[in-house]
């Protein structure tokens, strides 16, 4: 019997460059009997997949669920019950803001064996592939990487003041609509108003487009130039390497 049936990989898809997908995460997407995918996800991944394989989609957006986590968690022990080999597809890696810990838990409480396969994550490799390093020897050895969206009803657990004032590139994922909020308490807690940001959409792909812009004035840019999520917000001195880095 294959050691894979029964089990769901948490596997973490990449930044948005099919290319970008490991080979560990290439071969199981190629074996599974199920794969559950979420929106971030590029859809040209989903072409290594058997021509039998069962496609559940399961993508979240802010305002709208197609399903609930709950849900996602219910339907992942249910294919793993059922001796299926389980892909849960998520972009970036799992463990970082994927809730791929919490689905890891949820199964294994539910007797469902749970492999993980990392993924390129989008806080490094999608600033990375603008020209961006999230760290550099003249500007900072700190990197930090937060979330920019909470859960409807969740208490706000980030401390932007704190945050503020470390000498750190300070990467926001999910961060477009509160940018505003973020930039604001970041200035509240010391940080210079006139220190770069770079907004990345569709990061590592043809359809990139970074828009710059300083702490002060970024979500008025982001908003005249229609700056839509998902992006990657690059908060440091480093944004100012892109011009140099970018690649050609």
């Amino acid at each position: 019997m294959n050691e894979n049936r029964g089990k769901v990989y948490l596997v973490g898809a990449g930044p948005g460059d099919p290319e970008l997908l490991t080979l560990k995460a290439q071969r199981i997407i190629s074996e599974a009997d199920v794969i559950l995918y979420d929106r971030l996800v590029n859809k040209e991944i989903l072409k290594g997949a058997r021509d039998d394989v069962e496609l559940v989609y399961v993508g979240k957006e802010s305002d709208h669920h197609v399903c609930t986590q709950d849900e996602i968690n219910d339907l992942l022990v249910k294919y793993g019950n059922e001796g299926k080999y389980v892909a849960r597809l998520k972009g970036g890696d799992p463990y970082l803001f994927g809730r791929g810990g919490e689905e890891g838990e949820y199964l294994i409480k539910n007797g469902v064996k749970v492999g993980v396969v990392p993924g390129i994550t989008s806080a490094i490799s999608v600033p990375g592939h603008a020209g961006i390093p999230v760290t550099h020897r003249d500007h900072t050895s700190i990197f930090v990487a937060v979330t920019g969206h909470e859960e409807p009803g969740k208490s706000e657990n980030i401390e932007w003041e704190k945050l503020a004032t470390f000498k750190s590139t300070i990467v926001v994922l999910m961060g477009v609509a509160n940018l505003g909020k973020i930039a604001a308490k970041l200035i509240e807690g010391g940080k210079d108003p006139d220190t770069p940001v770079a907004l990345i959409e569709r990061g590592t792909t043809d359809d990139e487009r970074v828009t710059k812009g300083v702490l002060k004035d970024i979500d008025e840019v982001a908003k005249r130039e229609g700056v839509k999520p998902p992006a990657i917000t690059v908060i440091g001195g480093v944004v100012g390497l892109s011009d140099i880095l970018k690649s050609t």
